[in-house]
């Protein structure tokens, strides 16, 4: 039997620690923690923080070394840490009931919130289907939208699911074969099911050098020839409403929401809008189909949802899509899907909670206020020579890297530019994540302005340190 584990309580956050060593935890992560989306052969090579502590937008690992959140921990946090009124909400909730299902019983803190939601939600979505990832999310939409076909009033047996290249929708079966990320359908082709994907107009580099301009007529045509093509058997159009996160922050032209919406109701297909990455703020409105007007037949939210304090997500629904689901028992209508913490209590109370704060702190506000101070401090990286893009939708940036701006051409994948500057970042006390070379910023969208420029300031001169180090 393995011997108790014991912690060390991590230093005073104001003195950090100079010893370079391996911390036992770090220790004990390598031998037992299996990380996500992680190289662990190259992970364990390297001097991870380990994080212990939080304030404000700030992290502090095991050496009382701290960070600036510039992810917003994986992109949910939105109010920063140890928020007091989200503390407050949950602890009160913690001292009625920490969980209960919702299989047979309600919850007075999941009806509440599903209330709030389908108030603040574009168009007529309000009914609300709990689940707890992203993931889940987008799971339990596609599940609804195939179920809905086959029991509407007039009900036909439309298969196909159209997606946008680089599509990103999470990492359960389902959701996989919804995406478009080329090395999921490599590693796991033979579980998926297929869709139909057409060139996503944020694409990046541009095909044959074709100008921008030029390449989102390509787009808005091509998507229009597939939807009218496929029209008998579409049951949805799957779309990360104007921006696309996980392919590197590839941001959408005006209109083509809004395109895709009048391609849905042609075909007589549902719009579903994953908006687990770019809700609650991140693009400057609360939802992202707000700038284009758009309802989809079905929202997906998750993330920022609990203002990233606990794992709880949302599949708002239409009352049409959710009135071909009613009938007696016996009738076999009912959706045979769910998860044993739906609706968890706890998260519901901290979701209700931050969505008092966008109310009541201006959120919306700041997040403008931090898209323009992003693009200000990002500007001298425009004539960068060995950046490509800055794309910034909101408070969400990719920084393309490149090695040749001017023909373009990329650094060779061994060299893992990206992940280098992640690294010279947490040796300037800031936190950014790379995907491949794009390096992301994203900040909460509560953030103040000052520690939004100096993020800026300091991944740029991260950027050169990586440059520098591995010329």
């Amino acid at each position: 039997m393995s011997p108790e584990l014991t912690i060390d309580p991590p230093p005073s956050p104001n003195t950090a620690s100079s010893d370079a060593r391996p911390s036992r935890l770090a220790d004990r992560d390598a031998a037992h923690v299996w990380h996500p989306f992680t190289p662990m052969t190259a992970h364990a090579r390297e001097d991870i923080p380990c994080i212990v502590e939080a304030e404000g937008f700030e992290l502090v690992d095991d050496r009382g070394r701290r960070y600036l959140d510039g992810i917003s921990s994986l992109w949910c946090n939105v109010h920063g840490h140890r928020v007091p009124k989200i503390d407050a909400a949950i602890r009160d909730q913690l001292g009625r009931v920490a969980h209960t299902t919702l299989l047979g019983l309600n919850s007075q803190p999941s009806i509440e919130l599903a209330a709030r939601l389908a108030a603040l939600a574009p168009g007529d979505l309000s009914h609300v289907f709990y689940s707890d990832s992203g993931s889940t999310a987008v799971e339990a939409a596609l599940k609804i939208a195939w179920q809905y076909h086959r029991q509407k009033p007039q009900p036909d047996e439309r298969d196909l699911f159209l997606t946008v290249s680089g599509a990103y929708h999470g990492d359960t079966i389902g959701s996989v074969s919804l995406g478009s990320i080329r090395l999921f359908h490599q590693v796991y082709g033979g579980l998926l099911f297929d869709t139909v994907s057409v060139p996503s107009p944020g694409q990046f580099p541009r095909p044959d050098g074709m100008a921008t301009d030029a390449w989102h007529r390509h787009c808005f045509a091509a998507v229009a020839e597939v939807a009218r093509e496929h029209a008998d058997r579409l049951a949805a159009i799957v779309i990360e409403p104007l921006v696309q996160g996980a392919a590197g922050i590839w941001t959408h032209p005006s209109g083509y929401l809004a395109h895709l919406r009048q391609l849905a109701d042609d075909a007589g297909a549902l719009l579903i809008a994953d908006e687990v990455a770019v809700g609650f703020g991140r693009t400057g409105t609360l939802f992202a189909c707000e700038h284009e007007n758009v309802a989809p037949d079905l929202l997906c939210l998750a993330k920022g949802l609990t203002g990233g304090y606990l794992p709880l997500a949302a599949t708002l629904a239409t009352p049409t899509i959710y009135d071909a689901f009613l009938g007696e028992p016996h009738e076999g209508r009912t959706f045979f899907h769910g998860h044993t913490f739906t609706g968890n209590p706890l998260a519901c109370a901290a979701a209700m909670a931050s969505l008092d704060l966008f109310e009541t702190g201006d959120v919306l506000g700041n997040a403008a206020t931090l898209a323009d101070a992003l693009a200000e401090e990002l500007a001298p990286l425009r004539r960068h020579p060995h950046v490509a893009e800055v794309r910034q939708c909101g408070v969400m940036v990719g920084i393309e890297l490149c090695r040749s701006r001017q023909p373009y051409e990329p650094f060779e994948a061994t060299r893992r530019m990206g992940h280098e500057v992640t690294k010279a970042g947490r040796e300037r006390g800031i936190l950014v994540r790379p995907l491949g070379d794009v390096v992301v910023l994203m900040p909460a969208p509560a953030m103040p302005e000052p520690l939004v420029r100096t993020l800026a300031r300091e991944t740029i001169a991260a950027i050169d340190d990586a440059l520098a180090a591995n010329a």
